[in-house]
């Protein structure tokens, strides 16, 4: 008798950690400032940890804080919680052409763990909207790098908070949010040598007034991505092109 082959080993599941993967830096940031967040709001480590664990939802988490620390009532927090989700509503009914046919505790477990960027890169590998056998190790592939992204990071930020230096703030979080979704546009030679002009030129024009740096970063982005564009060559010349 030949056991069934774990999802995990199939290769769908494997693209679909690879492919989340690629911007798996920026969830994990924006997954350790909420866990900072929620440790500077006054919530005890282990309600922290539960609320990162069963909410996961890092938009409600942060917008419920404020209210969970003014004492606003249970009702408010769960309206507010809703009304940032409501964009699941959306993303749901377009998951459905894909897994409506499976058992309702599967969709439930599913949607558990579906996200904002899982939606997207699943959209991406599948745009047909029909269902088919590999969508669901896929799926899970890329739910489980998104998932392990957030939850690791925000409860290290949860038990680290207090040795996150308090002036570096949402400002912190959201460099390297950018820094790790930069990172996963850098897909070809010609897009790492543009990040690394602009990274040089923003140094060398850090003293520039009212961040003119930022400007003179994206100029020379531009200048050198265009200049490589210019100078690679665009495929064999046809007799076609001779004529």
């Amino acid at each position: 008798m030949t056991l069934p082959t774990p999802m995990w080993r199939h290769p769908e599941f494997r693209r679909g950690a690879r492919d989340m993967a690629e911007i798996s830096v920026g969830i994990a940031a924006w997954g350790l400032i909420t866990g900072v967040a929620m440790a500077k709001a006054g919530m005890p480590v282990s309600l922290a940890v539960l609320m990162s664990l069963l909410v996961f939802a890092g938009s409600a988490q942060l917008a419920v804080l404020p209210l969970i620390a003014t004492g606003a009532p249970v009702w408010v927090v769960w309206a507010t919680a809703a009304c940032v989700n409501l964009r699941f509503l959306i993303l749901s009914s377009q998951w459905r052409p894909y897994l409506g046919v499976y058992p309702l505790k599967q969709r439930l477990a599913m949607s558990y763990f579906s996200a904002d960027l899982n939606y997207v890169v699943f959209m991406q590998r599948f745009p047909q909207p029909r269902p088919q056998p590999e969508q669901v190790p896929y799926f899970w592939g890329g739910v489980t790098i998104n998932w392990l992204s957030w939850q690791v990071l925000s409860i290290a930020g949860i038990l680290l908070a207090q040795d996150v230096p308090a002036h570096w703030g949402i400002g912190f979080a959201g460099t390297l949010a950018l820094l790790g979704l930069t990172c996963a546009m850098l897909s070809d030679r010609g897009t790492w040598i543009a990040a690394a002009v602009a990274a040089c030129a923003a140094v060398a024009a850090y003293a520039l007034p009212l961040k003119l740096n930022i400007v003179v970063a994206i100029a020379a982005a531009v200048a050198m991505g265009l200049l490589i564009d210019h100078s690679t060559p665009k495929g064999p010349v046809t007799a076609e092109d001779k004529t």
